[in-house]
C-alpha cells in the first residue's frame, strides 16, 4: 500500500489504519463520534493527501475543460474554484472533482483518490484539442483543517488574510514558513475551515506547527470515518455510493452544476443530460431520516407505504450530531417530495422514515 507523508504521525497517534484507494489511511484515532463532534464544535485536521491533482495548461485548457466538465469553466476567474463532474456518454458520472483556476491558462483538477488512473486516462482520451495535461498527484500533499475554530488557528500560521478568501476561492502564499501553499476554502464537512495543498517535503513542518499552535485550540487528528459522517450530515455526495456511472447528474440532483451555456459547449453526454433537464427523470436522489430507531446502511431497500420496493439506500449512518438514523438513496420520482413517508428495510424489519430537505445538520 502507498503511504502519505503523514503516515508516521498517524501510527504514532495510534490510529486504526486501513486500506483506502490504495493507501494505508487512518480510519479513526479516538473514535468516530468524538472526532466528528470535535470538528462540529471545535477544530480537527484530516490527512487527504491521497486525493489527486491534475494540471491542465496552455491556450487549449479552457476548450478541453468545457468538453470534459459538466460545469461552465469559462465563469472561473483566477483564484476561483468550481464543483463539477466528468459526464460519460450516457450522462453518468465518471467522477466528481474540484476545478481551480490557478493562472490565466493553468487549472488544477482535484479528483477522487480511487479514480485517479481512470480519470487521467479519460482526460487523455478526450484531449483532442491538445491541452497540456500533467498528473501531479505524487507531488502534492493535502491537509483539511475543519471546524468553527479552524480559521483562528490557521491565521496564526500565515500572513495571508483568511477572511479575504470567500467560500470556493483560494490564495497561494506562505504557511507555517513554507512557500507556495494553496490555501483553499471549500470543505467537505459543513463546519468551515480550509484545505492546504503543498509540496510533500513541507509535510512534517506543517503538521508539527499545526499541532503546536493547535494545542491551545484542542486540535484533534481525525480519520476518514468522521469525514464520512460529517459529509453525510451535510448531504454531500460520495463517489461510489451516491454518485456513479450508472446515475446521471440530473438524477443525483446536480443540475445546478450541469451547464449548457451555449450551442458551442460540446460537453460529453450533453444530449442525454439536456433532455433529462428538460423532460425530467424517473428516479431521484433523496435524503431521509428514520422515525424508528435503527441505522440505515448502503444497499438497504427503500419501500413505499404498501411495502413495495421503490429504491435503495446509497449512504446511511447514525448521525453523531442529531442522534438519529439518516441517509441518502435513489427512489422513483413520485416518492421524492419532501415529507413523503417511506420505509427502510433493516434486517427483516421495515423502519418508518420520511424524505427531508438537506442538510440534515443545519449550520
Amino acid at each position: 500500500m502507498k503511504q502519505t507523508p503523514f503516515h508516521k504521525f498517524h501510527v504514532a497517534l495510534g490510529a486504526k489504519m486501513h486500506e483506502f484507494a490504495g493507501y494505508d489511511m487512518p480510519i479513526e484515532y479516538k473514535g468516530i463520534i468524538e472526532e466528528h463532534l470535535a470538528v462540529v464544535n471545535n477544530v480537527g485536521v484530516f490527512d487527504v493527501s491521497h486525493m489527486g491533482e491534475f494540471w491542465v495548461k496552455g491556450p487549449k485548457a479552457l476548450e478541453f475543460l468545457q468538453k470534459i466538465s459538466s460545469n461552465d469553466a469559462s465563469k472561473l476567474k483566477v483564484g476561483d474554484i468550481q464543483y463539477t463532474y466528468f459526464p460519460n456518454e450516457n450522462g453518468g458520472l465518471k467522477d466528481d472533482f474540484l476545478l481551480y483556476r490557478y493562472e490565466e491558462d493553468k487549472y488544477m483538477m482535484v479528483p477522487n483518490a480511487a479514480n485517479l488512473e481512470k480519470d487521467f486516462a479519460w482526460c487523455q482520451k478526450h484531449n483532442t484539442m491538445g491541452a497540456e495535461l500533467e498528473d501531479g498527484s505524487n507531488h502534492i500533499a493535502q491537509l483539511a483543517v475543519q471546524g468553527p475554530k479552524a480559521t483562528e488557528l490557521l491565521q496564526r500560521l500565515t500572513n495571508e488574510d483568511l477572511s479575504s478568501i470567500p467560500y470556493y476561492t483560494f490564495k497561494v502564499g506562505e504557511f507555517a514558513g513554507c512557500p507556495n501553499v494553496i490555501i483553499s476554502n471549500t470543505g467537505y464537512t459543513g463546519c468551515g475551515g480550509f484545505e492546504l495543498y503543498f509540496y510533500p517535503e513541507h509535510a512534517e513542518t506543517i503538521w508539527n506547527k499545526l499541532f503546536e499552535e493547535g494545542e491551545a485550540f484542542g486540535l484533534m487528528a481525525c480519520g476518514l470515518g468522521a469525514r464520512d459522517t460529517l459529509r453525510l450530515e451535510m448531504g454531500f455526495c460520495l463517489y461510489g455510493n451516491d454518485i456513479d456511472e450508472e446515475h446521471t447528474g440530473i438524477e443525483a440532483g446536480l443540475g445546478w452544476i450541469t451547464k449548457f451555456t451555449d450551442d458551442k459547449k460540446e460537453m460529453i453526454g450533453r444530449n442525454v443530460l439536456e433532455k433529462q433537464k428538460a423532460d425530467g427523470v424517473t428516479r431521484k436522489l433523496i435524503a431521509f431520516t428514520l422515525e424508528d430507531k435503527g441505522v440505515p446502511r448502503k444497499d438497504y431497500a427503500i419501500t413505499n407505504e404498501n411495502g413495495e420496493v421503490i429504491g435503495n439506500v446509497t449512504s446511511g449512518t447514525m448521525s453523531p450530531f442529531l442522534k438519529i438514523g439518516i441517509g441518502l438513496g435513489y427512489v422513483e420520482k413520485d416518492y421524492a417530495k419532501v415529507d413523503t413517508p417511506i420505509g427502510i428495510n433493516v434486517r427483516n424489519r421495515t423502519l418508518k422514515a420520511k424524505v427531508v430537505k438537506l442538510p440534515f445538520r443545519k449550520k
